[in-house]
């Protein structure tokens, strides 16, 4: 037992240096007896951490995937490479946290505790390999979410989206649950690996009641991703939240839901049967659904805030497709597309983050003749939104061309027209806040304070990825093609 503990621990390093951090950065909080002092060793202690973290999981890509803590939890490539996307995606909100003024000065060391600890959500997320495990990352993930979201204690739109956040999740969370324990009632076992046979076994009306069951599990993935029609809460939260808040929630828990999303789908719904085409024909309307919502939504969008959150609900319903070829082939494309939608999501929100700083909105308008006072970063924003629609050289572009390319392979020639459709329609509201940056007059000559020396080069380090991503982009596939999923 002392033998198999010890493997476990050895393979599960990242995540307990993530858990030694949060407890770290509690500490180191604690320590501060004045509100306004200077957070940054904290967030320099947090950085340090997940560095650390980031280190020992591009260690473990190489290494042969394995079960832990009695096949609690697997470690496989497939599951460190979304964590890895995931830890990179707390290391920039952090520091977005840091440098922006949309969170209290006494309050960031909170946002950094907090920000670790739904991580370790997420990345337990991506390595459940039993029902119980699963739902204890959802909820690790969602009950720090809904305090991160009301950060903002003095802004009512804050507080009420913490509010909305909370009541959606904890009841989307019920109807989880209800599903899970209905499937385990059906095959008793907690355990994919003993669930996986019992499922292939199943005839007649088992399957339909099981189906039904599985319907209830997916409301709670659904609602973490933002899939269609548990997206509702996604733009009132990320127009309430404070924007690094939006730009963590944009990335880490939508990967996590990814993530299990992925695992559950192959393990249990790869075959040729009832079930498996129910599931497949479910993930082709959602996926649908969530691209066409996401997108016609956002056009009518004056906050950037709750533009991003639509166009966010877009590239889920695009990375949903992924998911519907049952295929590795389509999880390195959904991996792919994951890490080009890291860098562009941090680069956007880091932008209006600024220009919130500054003018106290993120209003469109703010982006008025930006071209004129800081060339640089409207170039930048410029890119990342030409790359968020799709457009070539970039690595959106890529990333969608990958997974049209497994969905028309796969002969999807319906799912692949909606998601040409929906690209078009998303060029368009993109467009419309890239003519606000060059071709508006601005309203004044005066810099935008919030663009230092340190914060554009960090913006333009940030972009660089989304240009290399899109010209030298088959060895970073190569290295998602490794991303296997393991069975225990």
């Amino acid at each position: 037992m002392i033998d198999i503990l010890k493997l476990s621990v050895q393979l599960y390093a990242p995540e307990l240096v993530c858990v030694v951090l949060m407890c770290l950065l509690l500490v180191a909080e604690a320590m501060h007896h004045e509100e306004g002092t200077d957070r940054t060793k904290v967030y320099l202690l947090a950085t340090l951490g997940l560095v650390v973290t980031a280190g020992l999981l591009i260690m473990n890509l190489g290494a042969a995937p394995s079960a832990a803590f009695y096949n609690a939890v697997v470690i496989d490539s497939f599951g460190t490479l979304m964590k890895l996307i995931m830890v990179l995606g707390t290391l920039g909100a952090l520091w977005l946290a840091h440098s922006s003024k949309d969170i209290y000065s006494n309050l960031k060391s909170e946002f950094a505790v907090m920000a670790v600890g739904t991580l370790i959500g997420g990345m337990l997320l991506a390595s459940a390999n039993n029902m119980l495990t699963l739902y204890l990352g959802i909820e690790i993930l969602s009950i720090l979410s809904y305090v991160m979201t009301s950060l903002k204690r003095e802004d009512s739109t804050s507080t009420e989206a913490g509010m909305k956040y909370a009541l959606y999740g904890g009841l989307t969370a019920g109807v989880m649950l209800f599903g899970m324990s209905h499937i385990y009632g059906m095959l008793g076992s907690i355990q994919f690996a003993e669930i996986v046979p019992k499922v292939a076994e199943l005839q007649g009306a088992d399957q339909i009641f099981l189906m039904a069951s599985f319907l209830l599990f997916f409301a709670g993935l659904g609602y973490k991703i933002s899939a269609f029609p548990f997206h509702m809460w996604s733009p009132d939260v990320y127009q309430g939240a404070p924007i690094p808040v939006t730009a963590f929630f944009a990335i880490v828990p939508k990967m996590a839901g990814m993530a299990v999303l992925i695992r559950v789908s192959h393990l249990f719904f790869a075959g040729d049967g009832a079930l498996s085409v129910s599931w497949v024909g479910l993930l082709h309307v959602v996926a649908a659904l969530t691209m066409t919502v996401g997108n016609v939504t956002a056009i009518g969008q004056d906050s950037v805030k709750r533009l991003l959150a639509f166009s966010s609900i877009g590239h889920v319903g695009m990375m949903i497709m992924g998911v519907v070829v049952l295929n590795e082939v389509g999880t390195r494309a959904i991996i792919y597309y994951g890490m080009a939608y890291l860098f562009m999501t941090l680069v956007a929100f880091w932008i209006t983050s600024v220009l919130n700083d500054t003018y106290g909105t993120d209003s469109q308008a703010v982006f008025r003749g930006l071209i004129y006072r800081h060339p640089v970063m409207a170039i930048m924003m410029s890119i990342v939104l030409f790359s968020l629609a799709g457009m070539p050289p970039f690595s959106g572009f890529v990333a969608k061309f990958n997974i049209l390319s497994v969905v028309i392979e796969k002969k999807y020639y319906g799912l692949a027209f909606i998601a040409a459709l929906n690209s078009v329609v998303g060029l368009y509201y993109y467009m419309k806040l890239i003519k606000e940056m060059v071709f508006s007059k601005a309203e004044t000559t005066e810099p935008v304070a919030g663009f230092t020396d340190s914060t554009r080069v960090l913006i333009v380090a940030l972009t660089i990825p989304v240009v290399m991503m899109g010209i030298f982009w088959d060895g970073l596939m190569g290295l998602s093609g490794g991303a296997k999923l393991f069975l225990q």
